[in-house]
């Protein structure tokens, strides 16, 4: 019972924290360990779990979200392709092979954080400059979120701190529209992901642990995109920062 408990609030914790930034996977991943589960059944577990947390989120910043379609289109497809490719890596790779990255990712995420308002005035002036969408954001992007998107597959702790650092350095829109793109993509890769496992790792599932942490994870979802969306910019990066070194921290000298 104690453990059933823990688990569903570790997924309504990460839930919410998923939609206000990123790294749930950072709570809910080591207290399944914690319980003695499995690395990679815990990992697949999770995955399935928190697309419930993330549809939840995406609701909540649908209006954000919407005003970006186009966007979204042009992005979806390197979400579901990087998607495909992690969750593959994460089923033939030795575990520790891809892991030795995460480090390297989380940082680039929180540098491209930390000089996205600097960024964003600089692509704002070419952006009325050339009336167009800077010619680097049309190729870089989508790569970027490509490569996001195969670390969310694979283990997908921080990949909203990447998102968001990514489309804060090649996008001139407003962080909590940037938010809700981001919502969306990693929802995305974490659907794909949990496709892809439930085809190809079935016996890899526990599903208790999918239905605590979907549950817990659906309402932390709620109130992360209440708090998330009332945050002033400078406040949300901020949290993005502190929770991203968090992480960095946890990874490089906790795991």
């Amino acid at each position: 019972m104690l453990e059933a408990i823990a688990i569903f609030a570790a997924g309504m914790w990460a839930g919410m924290i998923n939609v206000i930034v990123g790294s749930g996977t950072l709570i809910t991943f080591p207290t399944l360990l914690l319980f003695g589960y499995p690395a990679i059944t815990a990992n697949v577990s999770n995955n399935i779990g928190l697309v419930a947390g993330g549809l939840s989120g995406v609701h909540g910043y649908r209006k954000e979200a919407l005003r970006h379609r186009a966007l979204l289109l042009r992005l979806a497809p390197a979400s579901v392709l990087g998607a495909l490719t992690g969750a593959i890596l994460l089923l033939v790779l030795p575990a520790d092979s891809f892991k030795s990255v995460v480090p390297v990712l989380i940082t680039i995420g929180l540098i491209m954080v930390m000089i996205g308002p600097a960024m964003q005035r600089r692509t704002a002036r070419r952006h009325a400059t050339l009336d167009s969408e800077p010619r680097t954001a049309q190729w870089a992007l989508p790569v970027g979120v490509f490569f996001a998107g195969a670390y969310g597959g694979y283990f997908g702790a921080a990949q909203g701190v990447i998102l968001v650092g990514l489309m804060g350095v090649f996008l001139t829109i407003g962080l909590q529209d940037i938010n809700g793109v981001k919502n969306v993509l990693a929802t995305i890769v974490n659907a794909v992901a949990a496709v892809a496992f439930m085809v190809v790792a079935w016996d890899r599932i526990d599903w208790k642990i999918v239905a605590l942490i979907g549950g817990g994870s659906l309402i932390g979802g709620q109130f992360g995109a209440r708090i998330g969306r009332r945050l002033p910019p400078a406040v949300l990066r901020g949290v993005i920062l502190v929770i991203g070194a968090l992480a960095l921290v946890k990874i490089l000298f906790f795991d």
